[in-house]
């Protein structure tokens, strides 16, 4: 189960105790995922400690870079305020896991946590229709949502990096004639 459904579980556990209308249930429930948080993150802080705070050069950093490219372990140190690398780091990364890496980064408002992207360059993020930037801004999100929590809204610069998408044009071997599919207006990608 990833980071995200387990989150979500979690989520639907804690509604359902909240639905029987006990406030003492309810209060018990949330105590004990506190305690159950603060446990696990005080497990994950002194793997952290132990990692970066004694490693010696070499094999040691392979072993710190293998527990960030985790993505369930990278989920868990930002969850605990336990990653070591900053914000700007982490977006990136999850945007450089996205297949076709469609986005470049435009800018982080920290305060709203607003990240403006812009369609990359050369990405061959498909046919440049909706339905495709939409997917691909779902499966950025997907990412970011694991490894910067902290990016609360994305949103899509309309200028974009790659240029208007090319118009499709139909070669005929002679003038249109009237009446027939050459006289239809173009249509957008499906």
């Amino acid at each position: 189960m990833s980071p995200e459904q387990t989150a979500r579980r979690l989520e639907e556990i804690l509604d359902r105790l909240s639905e029987t209308g006990d406030p003492a249930t309810v209060a018990a429930a949330n105590e004990l995922v506190r305690v159950l948080m603060d446990f696990y993150g005080a497990g994950l802080a002194r793997i952290v400690d132990l990692i970066t705070g004694h490693r010696t050069r070499g094999e040691d950093d392979r072993l710190l870079a293998e527990v960030l490219d985790d993505e369930l372990l990278a989920g868990f140190l930002v969850l605990h305020g336990l990653h070591p690398q900053d914000t700007m780091t982490r977006i990136a990364r999850a945007l450089d896991a996205t297949p076709g890496r469609p986005f470049e980064t435009v800018g982080f408002d920290a305060e709203s946590g607003t990240l403006r992207l812009r369609r990359a360059v050369g990405s061959g993020s498909g046919c440049g229709c909706q339905k495709t930037a939409q997917a691909a801004r779902e499966k950025a999100e997907a990412a970011l949502a694991c490894l910067a929590p902290e990016v609360t809204e994305v949103r899509l610069d309309q200028e974009d990096a790659a240029g208007p998408e090319p118009v499709l044009l139909q070669i005929a071997s002679g003038p249109p004639r009237r009446g027939t599919a050459a006289d239809a207006a173009p249509t957008e990608c499906s």
